[in-house]
């Protein structure tokens, strides 16, 4: 079963964290087999929760954009640098491939063997000289090893088609002849006094008795065929080492982790037909070839506590999304098929998720009761936010009692832990938990920054708004930040300068100003984004 990856949005929260695992937790008990993964840096907050109730942090997905390992390649295409010739004829010709790849003895890329080179060998190969093994020699020829004392063969090949005695007179032989002949015993006796490299009995020949064992005393090998000395001749060229054979030693390669869109951007500038997959310690997995370039897999992935492109993991236009669970309001994701989608009017996706789990009769381990009920409260503000609902404080209820914990303690403590802003920078803080959201043409941006510690902010104000207008002027049209004091129950409210008149507007306040505070604005997504894109619609 293919894995699905569940995850929050890129700037993880606590409910962004908590619920992709505690929906993957419910999905594997429902025999799917998920994993949860964050697309950012998990802030103190979550890293605290995860620790209290023992839970191991996500691992960090970088995009679900389709990988060549996503993609059909040929595994089987790739012979060792000492298979034959024959040897990569035949794998062609049974795999349908155009392309071989060869590796070493280590598995690395020595080289790609095509088609094209094959024919050249076909036709125009030398034909004198041989360079290989004993056993790629029987096996071409369909032979057997009659005597065997060298592992490796090399020398000239000669065929013996003349005269017994001009053979014996005018051509000489030594230890690196490699001598083709049937039943020529004049020249097989002189052959075996010379201490030839090899001989190759053809048509079944055997040697007598007495050349037999003088053969043996003077260590030469011996293969024996049932072919007749021209099929021979023809086909022991197809046993060579194809690593002595091999033209493009260097052929264009690509990464086994690299993207299908990088691949088509080289394919098209490089024009080849086959291309050699690799890893980065150049090890052959594979032959991909351009013919098969739209024949992949895409990831599947779950998204929790987000529902927009801009919000969600790099590459999300090229996975498949089976589900969606969010308490957000609507943004612009949209599916090529339906798919499951859960959203309700809560303080927290992980209210949702707990209904989950009671609609699928699943038991909520503690574990897990702890991690929902503290993404509820952080959510929520540890239920003072507007947007928490009775069905919030109603699961909270349920979830503290399976987790164990004193709700008022825990959450403060919770709260404590997670929301110190000590040693932070101010453009740390600002891109910490910003959403993006766009109206019309203009990109908007809205951080809430939580703390206890707000004196640290205003003493070093004049910083922070300049930190504001560079992040306004580098990747946003506008920039609005709350800085909310959980202890107050109010927001400070900061911005670029050059939307000054556009937040008096959307707090239809016209005498606002940097760092006025409101009490009771806790919300962003509530209190805060409807008025910002009511203002900017208009």
């Amino acid at each position: 079963m293919e894995k699905t990856y569940i995850f929050g949005h890129q700037k993880p929260d606590t409910d962004s964290v908590c619920a992709s695992i505690s929906l993957s937790y419910l999905k594997n008990q429902l025999g799917f087999n998920t994993e949860p993964k964050v697309l950012g840096h998990i802030n103190n907050e979550s890293k605290y929760v995860l620790k209290y109730f023992n839970v191991k942090e996500p691992e960090f997905l970088n995009d679900v954009k389709v990988q060549i390992k996503n993609m059909k390649f040929s595994k089987d295409a790739i012979l060792s640098s000492h298979a034959s010739i024959n040897d990569a004829f035949n794998l062609m010709h049974e795999s349908e491939e155009t392309g071989i790849c060869i590796i070493d003895e280590n598995n690395k890329l020595e080289g790609l063997f095509t088609l094209k080179e094959l024919a050249k060998q076909l036709v125009g190969g030398n034909k004198d000289i041989l360079k290989t093994n004993i056993d790629n020699i029987a096996k071409v020829l369909n032979g057997d090893i009659f005597l065997k004392y060298d592992e490796e063969i090399e020398g000239k090949i000669l065929v013996a088609s003349f005269q017994s005695k001009t053979i014996i007179d005018k051509i000489e032989f030594d230890n690196d002849t490699i001598l083709i002949v049937g039943d020529r015993y004049k020249v097989l006796e002189h052959a075996v006094e010379k201490k030839v490299k090899l001989i190759i009995l053809t048509g079944d020949h055997n040697l007598p008795l007495d050349l037999l064992k003088k053969a043996e005393e003077n260590k030469i090998n011996i293969v024996c065929t049932h072919l007749d000395t021209y099929h021979t001749s023809n086909q022991l060229i197809l046993s060579n080492y194809i690593c002595d054979v091999l033209k493009e030693k260097k052929p264009t390669t690509i990464d086994i982790n690299s993207y299908r869109n990088d691949f088509l951007t080289l394919s098209e500038s490089q024009g080849y037909t086959n291309y050699p997959v690799v890893t980065k310690n150049n090890i052959c997995l594979g032959l991909l070839k351009t013919s098969d370039v739209n024949q992949y897999q895409k990831l599947h992935v779950i998204l929790v506590d987000h529902n927009g492109f801009s919000q969600s993991v790099l590459g999300i236009e090229e996975a498949i999304i089976d589900e969606i669970i969010d308490h957000h309001n609507l943004l612009n994701i949209g599916t090529p098929q339906p798919i499951n989608f859960r959203s309700m009017p809560v303080g927290c996706t992980c209210t949702i998720i707990y209904h989950l789990y009671k609609e699928n009769d699943v038991k909520i381990p503690k574990d897990m009761a702890g991690l929902m009920l503290s993404a509820i409260l952080s959510d929520t503000l540890l239920l003072k936010s507007v947007t928490t609902t009775d069905l919030d404080r109603k699961v909270v209820e349920e979830l503290a009692n399976i987790a164990e914990v004193d709700i008022q303690k825990y959450g403060h403590d919770m709260v404590k832990a997670g929301f110190s802003i000590k040693g932070k920078k101010a453009e740390e803080l600002l891109e910490e938990d910003i959403k993006t959201f766009r109206v019309k043409d203009k990109f908007v941006g809205i951080s809430q920054i939580f703390t206890m510690d707000y004196d640290d902010i205003k003493a070093d104000m004049e910083n922070f708004i300049n930190k504001i207008d560079d992040l306004a002027s580098s990747k946003f049209d506008m920039v609005i930040t709350l800085i909310t004091d959980i202890e107050k129950n109010g927001s400070y409210i900061f911005y670029d300068r050059k939307s000054e008149n556009v937040v008096r507007a959307v707090l239809n306040n016209e005498t606002f100003k940097q760092g006025d505070y409101i009490q009771d604005l806790l919300s962003r997504k509530k209190q805060l984004v409807p008025n910002v894109m009511e203002v900017l619609e208009r």
